[in-house]
């Protein structure tokens, strides 16, 4: 549709809270919007007036929308937040969340149950989580050692139920081997819950046993014991003494508490959070996003953050709230999200003079992070808007593909395709692809040929690729692109050895220069810190990907030529030697016993391997 077909298409719409989404020429959704009316917030999208940076770049790609309607505007939060997790809109500020904080969970459902260390812990019937701990609290020293220090089980699942004798861990008095019976349910309780009584805040208690234990092997002269006790003793003691400190230096009376701020500079908006649990500042979180990403007020946009956080985030929700955005909208929508959640009630309010103090640390602490970030160059929007002015582009690239091919000596050639968005990796959409091995063996410009072509057919197209290689492998993907009448930028980045005379000495030295079509000289990434750091990023990600594929299509390749030899040992028995993932020198010192287990194939099966490989 053009401009006066949207405009008087979003003049019927009816004047009632819900949910827009705009779609492209290919029908995929870039943008998904909530509004009290979306007649009049649609319509202004369409208008002569003034608009934002990024509504009008976002209205040239406009060519439909659609809209949802809901019964209230705390609905409107749930369905954007829903849409866009779905869609993960382009023109969206979506919410990235890199760091998570450690917790202890311990699942019930067990048999003789084991805790565990976990970062993205999944909540459930009968499963008890502890934390989340402070970051360098030594957390995971303390599991392990209260874990040995109370002979707990510390296998998985799978190698309890398959175990038939105790381990060499029962021999050193670490585990109690219920696995095979070495300890009854009830007794096994009682050390769990000694273990457990540490993180439910009773450290005294569970130092005092193992106390007591020290002093008793001590008695029977099992000094090596004592001593192993006595030092998991003193770790336990410094976690304990750890957290009190955190604790004095806190100056605050709620126990469970999140403090949101944000600062809005020239080039990015910081929004900071403040993560108080059980009495103890747990740390902070900053996430940032440009300010020209902002289509609507600042305000609407970080409320539909905040509320993405509080949806998506594994960490646990705190009691109360403190965010300047607290107006009833937000508060009655995360209010029903808690509800769901964690069947807890979590009061979300405005700072008053009580909080100021903290509230102000939470913002200077966005000031600070942006200052600092920005004033290095650390800022991943400096590098894409570097790579938007080179490539002479409308708009700031979001996202980014790089690609690189792994082969050796002809044989399994592989590649691999590595996403950011937002100079951040996508893992989700990273892509491997197996390539076909050529008569030629290596021909890097084919494979590359190969990979684009098949890379075009699959979806959703990139705002710039990235090739590695240099003008060769840059030439081949452009001819790739005008073939199929696909138009997208595309750069290659290679290293080069420059030599520079200092003190009158020839010192060689290894440069990033980014090749762009058009361009006679290579730009050099030296040049623009962000820029380099994001390249050279996806082009080291991208050789660590490819490569671990080429390795497990090579051993494959490998494994099965051999394996096809030999007489008895069809598809299924071939798959289950392959899945153990043992290499073919390995199989050699085993045992007919040891290879059947671990492959879970018969003796005679065993036999016809061991027998191959000797006669081999």
């Amino acid at each position: 549709m053009k401009l006066l077909q949207l405009l008087d298409k979003a003049k019927t719409l009816p004047k009632k809270p819900g949910c827009y989404l705009m779609k492209n020429k290919n029908g995929e959704v870039i943008y998904v919007g909530k509004a009290k009316s979306l007649k009049n917030r649609v319509v202004s999208y369409f208008q002569n007036g003034a608009k934002t940076p990024k509504t009008e770049i976002l209205v040239t790609h406009i060519r439909d929308f659609e809209f949802i309607l809901t019964q209230t505007d705390s609905e409107s939060f749930v369905l954007e937040n829903n849409l866009i997790k779905k869609y993960s809109p382009k023109y969206n500020i979506l919410m990235r969340d890199d760091k998570s904080y450690p917790y202890i969970v311990v699942n019930n459902n067990e048999p003789f149950p084991r805790p565990i260390y976990e970062r993205r812990p999944k909540r459930g019937k009968n499963i008890e989580v502890f934390g989340p701990f402070v970051v360098g609290s030594n957390i995971s020293e303390v599991l392990r050692v209260l874990i040995k220090s109370f002979n707990l089980r510390d296998c998985t699942l799978r190698e309890f139920n398959s175990r038939k004798d105790p381990c060499l861990l029962y021999q050193m008095k670490q585990c109690s081997a219920p696995c095979v019976g070495k300890i009854d349910d009830i007794s096994y309780s009682e050390d769990l819950t000694l273990c457990l009584d540490f993180f439910r805040g009773n450290g005294d208690k569970s130092i005092s046993v193992l106390q007591r234990q020290m002093i008793e092997s001590s008695e029977r002269e099992e000094f090596e014991h004592a001593a192993i006790l006595r030092d998991n003793i003193d770790i336990l003691k410094n976690f304990v003494e750890f957290s009190q400190q955190k604790n004095a230096e806190l100056n605050t009376s709620d126990k469970d508490l999140d403090v949101i701020a944000y600062h809005k500079g020239e080039i990015e908006i910081d929004l900071a959070i403040y993560m108080v649990r059980n009495s103890l500042l747990l740390g902070h979180k900053v996430f940032h996003f440009p300010t020209i990403d902002c289509s609507e007020d600042i305000g609407e946009e970080i409320k539909s953050f905040l509320f993405q956080y509080y949806t998506d985030t594994f960490d646990s929700l705190p009691e109360k709230i403190i965010t300047e955005f607290a107006d009833e909208i937000l508060v009655n929508s995360l209010e029903s999200v808690f509800i769901e959640r964690e069947n807890k009630i979590v009061k979300v309010q405005k700072p008053n003079k009580s909080y100021k103090p903290i509230f102000d640390l939470t913002k200077d602490y966005a000031y600070e992070q942006q200052r600092v970030r920005i004033s290095n160059e650390d800022s991943v929007f400096i590098g894409l808007n570097k790579l938007k002015d080179l490539l002479k582009l409308k708009e700031r690239p979001k996202k980014l593909e790089c690609y690189d091919v792994a082969i050796w000596q002809g044989q399994s050639p592989t590649a691999s395709q590595i996403v950011f968005i937002d100079g951040k990796p996508s893992k989700k959409d990273y892509r491997y692809y197996h390539l076909e091995t050529l008569p030629e063996g290596n021909n890097d410009f084919a494979m590359m040929k190969e990979l684009i072509e098949r890379r075009i057919k699959s979806g959703e197209l990139p705002d710039v690729m990235i090739i590695d290689g240099g003008k060769g492998q840059l030439s081949t993907v452009i001819g790739v692109l005008e073939d199929l009448k696909i138009s997208i930028p595309v750069v290659s980045l290679a290293k080069a050895k420059t030599k520079s005379d200092k003190t009158s000495k020839q010192i060689e030295r290894t440069e990033e220069r980014l090749f762009i079509p058009g361009r006679s000289n290579p730009y050099i990434l030296r040049k623009n810190k962000s820029l380099f750091q994001i390249s050279t990023q996806m082009r080291d990600e991208a050789h660590r990907f490819s490569r671990k594929l080429h390795h497990k299509a090579e051993q494959k390749r490998t494994l099965n030529s051999w394996l096809d030899a030999i007489p008895g040992i069809g598809p299924k028995t071939k798959n289950k030697v392959l899945r153990s993932g043992i290499s073919r020198i390995a199989f050699k010192n085993m045992s007919k016993e040891e290879l059947a287990k671990e492959c879970r194939i018969t003796y005679t099966q065993a036999e016809s391997i061991l027998k191959y490989l000797e006669e081999d």
